[in-house]
């Protein structure tokens, strides 16, 4: 069966992350986020699909590839346009503008195909789905999950009547407004005939053009609420709650990776740290080449990444430390996401450490610092002196 990951846009919202990985490669617990969209799709037969690209579209076309070792085969549609200098920029066309342009190309969806954002997890039955969407007849279906009324403001709402099917939607309404707590997921079920209501050569969406035509056309159009895990990492916020859970163990299809070399404390190959002289207090994941200085203290649930540095006296607590972060000694980072020269809070508020001229704090590990260097000069002139006399 045929799929498709919509994996185009530039995550605008999951910046700085997104500044050198698209979202579809950020990574939970050293996983991409969308080879979990592959395993699920693999698990219930979807074993042919279409992935849109756009934003820093090398990096998930050289991740992914043809899909052999996933078990799938994956095709690519790059959305953009190559330039004299041979750099490529990218240009999306839309979720529904990308669905018609692989239509375009040479018929791919022949029979019902699947949709999927490429920037959440998710533990749905795709089945059971399917074959309620096959069973109303539906040329399209949004799977809907219910969230309680007081959140609803965060989120596309479905207003559907009793059979299901879909009435309209409304855009992130204020609770008094809402007319119903099923949200739209991203995840939808479609028949082929679906792309005759696409135009082609423009930028269309899903969401915002695709759906409010079908419902102006009286489609059969439908809205399943389903109770599944799904977790969205589609703002900084939520990406942190995100690791935050899966260390907490709420996210039944994400084991935490490494070994558990204390209780609740996981570790990758080769972690320089003295048990006796550090304190941490799990759920900790601590990344391989990771180096823990004596004095440091790490409260969980907090990640950090592989090749990162912890000096003397630093303390970390509910925190997301990507790969090849140094901590000067004494740092306090409490509810923070690092990135490169990012230091993120969990409302999203972003510091530059470096324009901020706070990179003597937060820096890349494999810098060299200035103690570091006097202390290699140093040896550099005993052993000069040794030779000598």
């Amino acid at each position: 069966m045929k799929a498709m990951i919509l994996a185009a846009g530039k995550g605008t919202r999951v910046q700085p992350i997104t500044y050198t990985i698209p979202k579809p490669l950020i990574p939970i617990l050293q996983k991409p986020v969308m080879e979990f969209l592959l395993e699920l799709l693999r698990q219930h037969g979807f074993d042919e699909i279409m992935v849109n690209v756009s934003h820093l579209a090398h990096e998930i076309e050289s991740y992914f590839r043809d899909g052999q070792r996933f078990g799938v085969q994956i095709g690519y549609s790059f959305e953009g346009r190559i330039e004299e200098n041979g750099q490529l920029v990218g240009e999306a066309v839309g979720s529904a503008g990308g669905m018609r342009r692989i239509q375009d190309f040479s018929p791919f969806f022949d029979d019902t195909f699947v949709v999927l954002c490429g920037d959440a997890l998710i533990d749905l039955d795709l089945t059971a789905a399917v074959k309620w969407h096959k069973e109303k007849g539906a040329i399209a279906t949004v799977v809907m999950k219910s969230v309680p009324l007081e959140e609803v403001s965060s989120y596309g709402v479905v207003v559907t009547d009793e059979t299901g099917r879909i009435k309209a939607f409304q855009e992130k309404p204020s609770v008094k407004e809402a007319l119903s707590t099923n949200i739209n997921t991203g995840i939808y079920i479609f028949e082929p005939e679906v792309l005759d209501y696409i135009p082609s050569d423009q930028e269309y969406d899903i969401g915002g053009q695709l759906f409010p035509k079908l419902v102006e056309m009286n489609a059969p159009f439908y809205g399943i609420p389903m109770d599944f895990q799904w977790v969205d990492i589609g703002k900084v916020p939520d990406y942190w709650r995100a690791i935050r859970s899966v260390l907490l163990g709420e996210v039944k299809n994400v084991e935490i990776p490494g070994q558990e070399v204390a209780p609740g404390i996981y570790t990758g190959l080769n972690v320089a740290v003295n048990w006796d002289k550090v304190d941490i207090t799990g759920p900790v994941y601590i990344g391989g080449m990771t180096r823990i200085e004596d004095g440091a203290k790490i409260v969980g649930p907090t990640m950090i990444g592989p090749n990162c540095w912890l000096c003397n006296g630093s303390r970390v607590e509910n925190s997301v430390i990507f790969e090849y972060s140094r901590l000067g000694p004494g740092v306090r980072l409490v509810d923070k996401l690092v990135f490169g020269r990012y230091c993120v809070d969990k409302t999203g508020a972003t510091i530059d450490v470096q324009a901020a001229a706070l990179d003597w704090l937060i820096t890349d590990a494999r810098q060299v610092m200035p103690s570091q260097l006097t202390a290699e000069r140093q040896a550099i002139a005993d052993l000069l002196d040794n030779e000598v006399s």
